[in-house]
């Protein structure tokens, strides 16, 4: 026997509350992307910042080409968070993909769907944060080819950084770029780390290097950044979340002022 189905009467309709968490932050990641979300779990989400995720299309190799054409999709990507919900932040998570279509270009696309958020690149994000560090001269390791890095190496020289020495690992797909292993990194970034560099940059989101931030400035003795570590850092500022955490590394403990 069945019990009788009756509404609740409205005079005892349930509170609501005005959004489930303080603070939103939302993430467009690209469909092939094993670590943002990953790192934006550990890194930035909590019971008062909430991460959502949109995902667009994309398609391998790493080219400039192939990271150019995910531009029409992020206006898109952007709407489908929340949909006619505000969010305080929205980050688009590929490095070289930004390099390639431009800061501007990334923070249009995305305000045309988010007006009111702050909109975060990866790399003005580390542009930020190479700053916040007192960083004029850097080493910089990305996982690409020659075609891809070059650009990086553009960008940040006209930046008015002194790249002291710039290492390319040759891949051209981005999955690889996630499974390069975490003890491979460290010796990677050490052996990329230029002795009169004030910092070293680790570009790429796909790559895990915000899980052994703290272990590469260890052994380099330098500070380092990273894509996502930048973006997760410039997003707790916005978020208001000023705790310093200077055990998952140097960044972690300042302020965040914006590029």
């Amino acid at each position: 026997m069945m019990a009788d189905l009756s509404p609740i009467p409205a005079s005892h309709a349930p509170r609501l509350d005005d959004r489930p968490l303080a603070k939103r932050v939302g993430l467009i990641i690209l469909a092939t992307d094993h670590t943002t979300e990953v790192d934006f779990q550990r890194l930035v989400a909590s019971e008062r910042i909430g991460v959502y995720v949109s995902r667009i299309p994309y398609a391998n190799p790493v080219t400039p080409d192939n990271l150019r054409a995910m531009q029409p999709s992020l206006t898109v990507a952007a709407a489908l968070i929340l949909p006619d919900e505000p969010l305080d932040a929205v980050i688009y998570s590929c490095t070289s993909a930004t390099v390639v279509i431009g800061d501007a270009e990334v923070e249009a696309a995305i305000k045309a769907a988010k007006p009111g958020a702050r909109v975060v690149t990866p790399t003005a994000a580390s542009v930020a944060g190479l700053r916040a560090l007192g960083a004029s001269r850097i080493s910089i390791l990305t996982p690409y080819t020659i075609e891809t890095s070059r650009p990086m190496a553009g960008y940040f020289a006209g930046l008015g950084f002194d790249i002291a020495r710039f290492t390319c690992l040759d891949l051209d797909d981005d999955r690889e770029m996630a499974r390069i292993a975490l003890d491979e990194l460290v010796a990677f970034a050490k052996e990329a780390m230029a002795p009169e560099s004030d910092a070293l940059f680790i570009s790429c989101t796909a790559v895990r290097a915000a899980s052994v931030i703290s272990e590469i400035e260890q052994v380099i003795g330098k500070p380092v950044v990273s894509s996502n570590f930048a973006t997760a850092w410039a997003c707790l500022r916005i978020c208001g979340e000023e705790t310093a955490r200077p055990e998952l590394g140097r960044l972690m403990a300042l302020p965040y002022s914006g590029m």
